[in-house]
């Protein structure tokens, strides 16, 4: 696997690596627990990946026993950390920001339905993001992000998280003055 063949699933689990996730296991938790507002992956990604980037050099795997079960534990390679290292020094050649929405799609398609579809897609939109910006303010209360850039993008996401519920108020709102009113 050259460099310019890694995409950004690799990218994360080789940072998640770096950061000391050992198994596909620690590797789902960490990106659940500190990254969901901005990356997320199955472990339908994460081992196939792993199996890559063992293959490319970038990772070496070992097994462990632990307790009665055998897990593998896997590790960046010098190659890895250069790999990795070179990926976070590269000049911009990012991509814009996506936003992947199954409530967003809905709510594009929700006048298609008719009635008081738009106004429920709404009040979803603002009990899920609620529901995401409780758990990022909580994790800004707890031990808080061990590094800087860890602390901006929590900060990112509180502030885009904030300021979609902020959004969806004012959508309520506006749906209530029309002939939609809210429950």
């Amino acid at each position: 696997m050259e460099r310019a063949e890694l995409g950004a699933t690799a990218r994360a689990i080789l940072g998640m690596v770096a950061l000391g996730a050992s198994t596909g296991y620690e590797i789902k938790q960490l990106a659940d627990k500190a990254a969901r507002h901005f990356w997320a992956a199955s472990y339908g990604q994460i081992y196939p990946e792993l199996r890559r980037l063992q293959a490319a050099g970038l990772v070496v795997g070992r097994v462990e026993r632990s307790g009665g079960r055998v897990r593998k534990v896997y590790s960046l390679t010098e190659a890895g950390e250069q790999t990795l290292r070179d990926w976070l020094c590269e000049p911009d050649r990012l991509q814009a920001f996506e936003v992947r929405s199954e409530g967003m799609l809905k709510l594009f398609f929700s006048s298609w339905a008719g009635g008081r579809a738009t106004t429920q897609q709404v009040q979803a939109l603002r009990r899920t993001h609620e529901q995401i910006l409780g758990q990022l303010l909580r994790l800004r209360e707890g031990n808080g992000p061990p590094t800087v850039g860890q602390g901006l993008t929590l900060e990112l996401g509180i502030a885009i998280h904030t300021r979609i519920v902020e959004w969806c108020r004012t959508a309520e709102a506006q749906l209530a003055e029309q002939s939609d009113p809210l429950p």
